[in-house]
């Protein structure tokens, strides 16, 4: 391995993100955009609308969420991807912080569409800040993060390939969404069972966190090759830490905690990695069992969390323990994988540490 002491990785506090905020809502930036120079009457005097207005419509939604405790893990990747791209120098400011704000604009709509009540180790922002403003902050912070491509000190063409792949990204996300929001896993075949689940998980995680990775090398200018090796390990980074948010998600909480997200897809009859597996290994009486008991749930007939924890644990019985240490494989096999494009690197010892941390964080 490389001599070379370790890179410190962006963000080391949410305080930069937070801080973005106040740069973007900039009272005399945003009334230049405004253009009151073609207002019917006059503009008046001064910088434009007070801050605490652009505070009140997007400015206290956005470093709400930006600044609750997070992994930050697409934004530690994002410049692992420019190292091991051999970008020279930093990172360009603001890449990694835009695939941090596009997450954290999914997670509030997703939690609206979830019907979500935590978040970040607190309540969800549709329901602190009402649910159409939090809608349109999570919305504008797409936007916000393609802006920032803007701001990047790069080449026009690398900003525009950059602008090409956030777009492509939040275009496969959100179709990878409208799978998990509209397939019941109760209702579905069973043939069809994994590769719903595999399909929306790579849509949608794996896309985001193969967006990370991109950025990343197409900012460093990195080969054909080196690129797509790096995105191809961020999409099955995605997908294994979703398996493992799948699986660690059958640790149900106790009867005091009921409304917990650990029992949120249960509830909601969502195509989760345990179904997968259930679908794949269980024989067709056990499975029919489980499918009748995830209908059971749907529609809030399991007011207490009561059938839910009960569901969690015959999920974890049949297929946790297998689920988990496939996980562990299929993300030892993308990190050699990669290994074996980019060589011996320090960078793949951060990642393996950050797997290792992951993996616990998400539970046994």
């Amino acid at each position: 391995m490389s001599a070379k002491p370790k890179p410190k990785l962006w963000p080391t506090a949410s305080a930069k993100l937070v801080d973005l905020v106040d740069e973007t809502l900039s009272p005399v930036r945003l009334q230049w955009m405004a253009h009151p120079e073609d207002w019917p009457d006059p503009s008046p005097s001064g910088p434009g609308l007070p801050r605490a207005i652009w505070e009140r419509a997007v400015g206290d939604i956005a470093r709400d969420i930006l600044g609750r405790p997070s992994r930050k893990f697409r934004a530690r990747l994002c410049e692992l991807a420019w190292r091991l791209a051999d970008g020279v120098g930093e990172i360009p400011a603001f890449l990694p912080a835009a695939i941090e704000v596009i997450h954290a604009g999914s997670l509030i709509v997703d939690d609206i569409e979830d019907k979500s009540l935590e978040r970040r180790g607190a309540p969800c922002l549709h329901l602190l800040h009402g649910l159409p403003r939090a809608l349109n902050t999570g919305n504008w912070m797409y936007f916000w993060a393609l802006e920032m491509v803007d701001q990047l000190v790069l080449p026009a063409a690398t900003q525009d390939e950059l602008r090409r792949a956030l777009a492509g990204a939040m275009y496969r996300c959100h179709l990878g969404q409208s799978l998990d929001l509209s397939v019941a896993v109760g209702e579905v075949p069973r043939d069809w069972v994994y590769r719903t689940v595999a399909t929306s998980t790579m849509l949608k995680t794996g896309a985001l966190m193969e967006l990370a990775a991109r950025l990343g090398a197409v900012a460093a200018r990195a080969s054909y090759q080196r690129e797509e090796a790096l995105a191809r390990f961020g999409r099955q980074l995605g997908l294994g830490l979703q398996m493992l948010d799948d699986f660690g998600n059958l640790n149900a909480p106790g009867a005091d905690a009921s409304d917990s997200k650990a029992l949120e897809d249960l509830r909601n009859g969502r195509p989760t990695w345990p179904w997968a597996l259930a679908a794949v290994e269980l024989d067709e009486p056990t499975f029919v069992h489980l499918q009748s008991s995830v209908r059971a749930l749907v529609g809030g007939a399991d007011p207490d969390g009561t059938r839910a924890r009960a569901l969690a644990a015959e999920l974890r019985m049949a297929v946790g323990l297998k689920g988990r240490r496939q996980t562990a494989s299929y993300l030892r096999r993308a990190l050699y994988e990669l290994e074996i494009e980019v060589g011996e690197r320090e960078e793949l010892v951060l990642l393996a540490g950050e797997i290792e941390r992951l993996e616990g964080s998400y539970g046994g």
